[in-house]
């Protein structure tokens, strides 16, 4: 069985601790100054999701896998409860997660996805990715260049190129597992999360210029988490933590009561 990689903050505290998703073509080092800053307070796993920065590539990407994932890394860590945050896939997770293995979540945290399959709306990123060929891009402003003929946005060809490395045959790659990702994406965006409930406290945080959760949701997700709060970041899209990060701290730290 293979554990997910992670970085961890705070470890000696003897608080919950929590544990951190990243999105689709994210990474741990995504969450770091969060990481950093909560970790004064509580225990924090920035956590790889598979097939994502150092975790392990494995060729299945269901919601179930991610689910049973962090099940099995926090068994790996002795963790009986922990609180469990995840943004966009990384919130999939979570949620797949606190259904299945609903005693081993304290409180949950979803950011900016709701539980119902979404319409494929990646094709344009996954496209610009493949057409990224390794043996004759050199630099990273040469796979920059690459993506920029299909990504207008300079923020999501950054966030894409933190994934870059050189690899043991000293070329360039992508640390994410893109074939699997490419493979079952419909696996992983276009399914529900399976039909199941959490009981437990759970704080779904939309950023207000995002369409990822709308009011419409909000019934549908109270289903499924009958306890769910729903809090809006102002000034944020779709990535909430890193737009507005002041007033999303500000939320985590109310809901887990970190003062």
């Amino acid at each position: 069985m293979e554990i997910l990689n992670s970085k961890i903050f705070g470890e000696n505290l003897s608080s919950t601790p929590l544990l951190v998703f990243h999105g689709l073509f994210g990474m741990l080092d995504n969450w770091g100054s969060f990481g950093k800053d909560l970790g004064e307070f509580l225990p924090v796993h920035l956590i790889d999701l598979r097939n994502h920065g150092r975790s392990f590539h494995s060729e299945n990407m269901s919601h179930d896998d991610l689910a049973d994932d962090i099940a099995n890394y926090m068994n790996h860590y002795g963790m009986d409860k922990a609180f469990v945050l995840g943004h966009s896939l990384g919130g999939k997770a979570v949620m797949q997660f606190a259904i299945k293995y609903p005693e081993k979540v304290e409180k949950l945290i979803v950011v900016d996805i709701s539980p119902k399959a979404y319409p494929p709306h990646h094709q344009g990123i996954i496209k610009a990715l493949e057409t990224v060929d390794f043996n004759t891009v050199g630099s990273r402003s040469d796979v920059e260049a690459v993506l920029s003929q299909y990504i207008p946005e300079r923020s999501t060809i950054q966030f894409l190129t933190k994934n870059l490395y050189w690899d043991e045959n000293k070329k360039l790659n992508w640390r994410f597992n893109l074939k699997t990702l490419s493979e079952k994406y419909n696996e992983f965006v276009s399914n529900a999360i399976k039909y199941g409930v959490f009981g437990g406290e759970a704080l779904f945080i939309a950023g207000e210029k995002s369409n990822y959760i709308l009011p419409q949701d909000h019934f549908a997700i109270k289903q499924q988490f009958p306890k769910a709060q729903f809090v809006t970041i102002k000034n944020a899209a779709h990535w909430v933590q890193a737009d507005n990060p002041v007033d999303f701290m500000m939320v985590v730290k109310d809901f887990l009561q970190i003062h």
